[in-house]
């Protein structure tokens, strides 16, 4: 089949990359405008876009899809399917109906659970032992459109968001081929969604990650976890904010935000820190970082 890819972070490229060695044909490619990134805030590309243009696919990168001049282009494409993989926008009923079938997205959440921008993060803050990933047809709700296929996958103790994500990319880009292969052979069919078991999740924004220590231990590290790599879990000392990676619980006690040593007290356990970053630093190891500013005692991460 005639496939134009939609996605823009890179745990889209494995999908692309699966989809291009498959037997479909990648006619094109819908990702962001290219965004600032890094220290110097210069314009980047997008992941997607970096693999599409290797591989001398035409790039389409509209402000929003209900361009008229896009839905004109990707009307010239001619698609068959439309796989999307973490896009970053919503697709208007005009452009839903250009393709023949239809734009079939990876969603990485069993769903109807944790409909929304940020799946991966709200099942690890929530505690969830087990997610997955989905493949559904798009209609103009969010994330409601009828399901093709799931796969299942185990949330590690230890897990954060982005080593998660990143099981779940490679895994999902093998599900996504296996839905469009299905499609194309008429041995798949969408199937409505649960109307039980729904649940959202939103985006994760800076506030949503700065740590609150009179929580307990278990919370905070699932805060840490969820927020790592994005957008970062933080707090502040002596006035300036600093980033911290995962912690791992301890058996001592401390008043919470009160540091000692590597350790900080929650209103359980306290919990020892790992990596930090520091404002205007890079990562570095916690105890490293605190022995060199020699905390007075009762100082508190606030």
């Amino acid at each position: 089949m005639r496939l134009v890819f939609a996605g823009t972070p890179a745990p889209a490229v494995p999908s692309l990359e699966a989809l291009l060695a498959s037997r479909h044909e990648v006619v094109g490619v819908v990702t962001r405008p290219d965004a600032p990134a890094g220290r110097g805030r210069s314009l980047r590309p997008s992941p997607v876009r970096e693999v599409a243009e290797a591989h001398q696919l035409p790039v389409l990168t509209p402000r929003h899809p209900r361009e008229d001049d896009f839905q004109a282009a990707l009307r010239e494409l001619g698609p068959d399917v439309c796989p999307t993989v973490a896009y970053g926008a919503l697709i208007p009923r005009s452009a839903l109906d250009l393709p023949r079938i239809g734009w079939v997205n990876l969603h990485f959440s069993l769903l109807p659970a944790w409909r929304g921008a940020a799946p991966v993060q709200h099942a690890v803050l929530a505690g969830d032992e087990v997610t997955g990933a989905t493949t559904f047809l798009i209609e103009e709700g969010l994330d409601t459109g009828p399901y093709f296929g799931m796969l299942t996958e185990e949330i590690r103790p230890t897990d954060t968001s982005g080593d998660l994500l990143g099981r779940l990319a490679t895994a999902g880009a093998g599900l996504l081929v296996a839905t469009i292969d299905g499609l194309e052979d008429g041995t798949i069919h969408a199937r409505p969604q649960s109307a039980e078991g729904v649940s959202h999740a939103p985006k994760i924004v800076v506030d949503d990650a700065r740590v609150d220590w009179t929580a307990p231990a278990l919370r905070i590290d699932r805060v840490i976890r969820a927020c790592t790599p994005a957008p970062g879990a933080w707090t502040t000392f002596r006035g300036k904010r600093v980033k911290l990676g995962p912690v791992s619980a301890t058996g001592s006690q401390l008043d919470p935000g009160t540091v000692e040593g590597d350790l900080v007290g929650t209103a359980t356990r306290a919990v020892r820190l790992g990596t930090v970053r520091p404002e205007g630093r890079g990562d570095m190891a916690a105890a490293d970082w605190l022995r060199g500013l020699r905390p007075e005692p009762g100082e508190r991460f606030v």
